[in-house]
């Protein structure tokens, strides 16, 4: 039972924002490709934030005697330093993203799909680690750890096996738990930014730098202050709130927005709108910039 729960735990971490996909792509045209564009940047995120928190922003927090640990008003700069990292990497990375390569998808189903990708890919990661953490449990389990552990790590390594193994079935879930929180929340900061599009202004990606800070910073105080339990259950909270703002945001979109459109036809009308081309009702293109 203790290997089931954990595999479970594992298949949902992997399955949700596959199964997401698949949903969206049923009750819309919007093809695969918005999803790996998600992903994508994901991974084009990671690729400048990790560096950065690791070689700028850690050493910069420990010179400021912000490490974290000591809670109170020196903790909360430091989740909210680190939460805007995230924020600017993240979703500078989905405003690019839509710049560069979805100028010819800014409908809500593209933001969702394009949030599912973002998020789904950080899931299926984090649940392929947890995958390779239940082998090498399963693996250990019942094998002579001195042969393969340094004799000062041994104490170590059987602590974190029993811990392993120790952890009530609600403890494990946690993690599919929050996955499925940060989907929906992605869901919610993807369509933030395509605001900026849109609706041509972009302080709608300010306004989705700070929701992901907020969430990041919330998480990280939270965890260290309240624990485990109490910090999921926060972000349970900002879940709600992200399903929130993706109902508000569509309900907004649903009287003026299309539906989605195929392919070529889509790309043609993302040409003209980026040429400032404006059809009449009769069907005349609007010429009157140009009379002299």
């Amino acid at each position: 039972m203790d290997v089931f729960i954990r595999l479970l735990n594992v298949l949902l971490m992997v399955a949700m924002p596959l199964g997401l996909g698949v949903i969206l792509a049923q009750r819309s045209r919007v093809e695969w490709r918005i999803f790996l564009y998600g992903a994508g940047a994901f991974i084009g995120s990671q690729i400048f934030h990790l560096p950065f928190n690791s070689y700028v922003l850690s050493p910069l927090t420990e010179r400021l005697g912000l490490p974290g640990s000591g809670g109170g008003l020196p903790l909360l700069l430091y989740a909210i330093a680190f939460g805007l990292s995230s924020g600017f990497f993240e979703e500078g990375a989905r405003y690019l993203v839509y710049r560069i390569w979805m100028r010819d998808s800014r409908t809500t189903w593209d933001g969702l799909m394009f949030g599912a990708g973002h998020g789904g890919l950080e899931s299926i990661l984090l649940g392929g680690l947890a995958g390779l953490a239940l082998f090498q449990a399963i693996t250990y389990r019942n094998a002579d750890l001195s042969a393969v552990v340094q004799p000062e790590q041994l104490e170590l390594a059987r602590a974190q096996l029993e811990a392993y193994w120790a952890a009530p079935w609600y403890a494990v879930f946690l993690s599919a738990a929050e996955r499925f929180f940060a989907i929906c929340f992605h869901l919610s900061a993807a369509l933030l930014v395509l605001q900026a599009f849109v609706r041509r202004n972009p302080a709608w990606l300010a306004v989705a730098i700070g929701w992901h800070a907020a969430l990041d910073a919330l998480a990280v105080f939270g965890l260290v202050t309240w624990g485990a339990y109490v910090s999921e259950g926060l972000i349970g909270l900002v879940a709600l709130l992200s399903l929130g703002i993706v109902y508000i945001l569509w309900k907004r979109d649903e009287g003026s927005e299309e539906p989605p459109l195929p392919s070529v036809d889509r790309k043609i009308k993302a040409r003209e709108a980026d040429l400032g081309l404006e059809e009449l009702p009769e069907g005349r293109l609007d010429d009157s910039r140009y009379d002299s």
